[in-house]
């Protein structure tokens, strides 16, 4: 399981930096311009994406209260980008850092309504990648939307072939 959370967790920051790097080419406009979706720009998105990133990271660290990053954070897209990206990379070397057994863990973390669960710490790491994968596939249909053709393949399958080199 582990090391294909490692991959999974390559994969997230490679992705993200992906799609990042294509939306700080746009004009400044485009970063909070009103696109269909589940959030309303690219801007809000990108820190809804930063938020649950840092909510799961605070509940595996333990953390209490829980800081959500959307209710203070005022930066630019740019600044948000680096703030995922560095969440992202914290992510990454965690995973790497962590063992097989711990990860098989049973994992007790209570949600935003207080609603107590309990389970393996690796699906919730698993969903966490998972999670990203979804609103990268948003960031996408907004880009197009926006009318951006030059658009980057981040499907994982992509990077496992042509990133990784299997």
């Amino acid at each position: 399981m582990k090391s294909l959370l490692q991959e999974f967790a390559a994969y997230n920051i490679w992705a993200n930096t992906q799609l990042t790097d294509c939306i700080l080419t746009l004009d400044i406009v485009n970063f909070t311009r009103t696109v269909p979706g589940s959030f309303p720009s690219l801007h809000k998105t990108l820190l809804h994406m930063w938020d649950a990133d840092s909510i799961w990271w605070q509940r595996v660290q333990a953390a209490s209260p829980i800081n959500i990053p959307s209710k203070y954070f005022s930066g630019t897209t740019k600044e948000l980008i680096d703030h995922l990206l560095a969440q992202d990379a914290a992510w990454e070397k965690w995973v790497k850092e962590t063992g097989e057994e711990e990860l098989h863990s049973l994992f007790e973390y209570s949600n935003s309504k207080g609603d107590k669960f309990e389970q393996p710490l690796y699906q919730v790491i698993a969903h966490l990648f998972n999670h990203g994968t979804y609103h990268r596939g948003q960031l996408v249909t907004m880009l197009r939307s926006l009318e951006v053709n030059a658009i980057p393949q981040t499907d994982f399958v992509h990077w496992a072939r042509e990133v990784k080199g299997e």
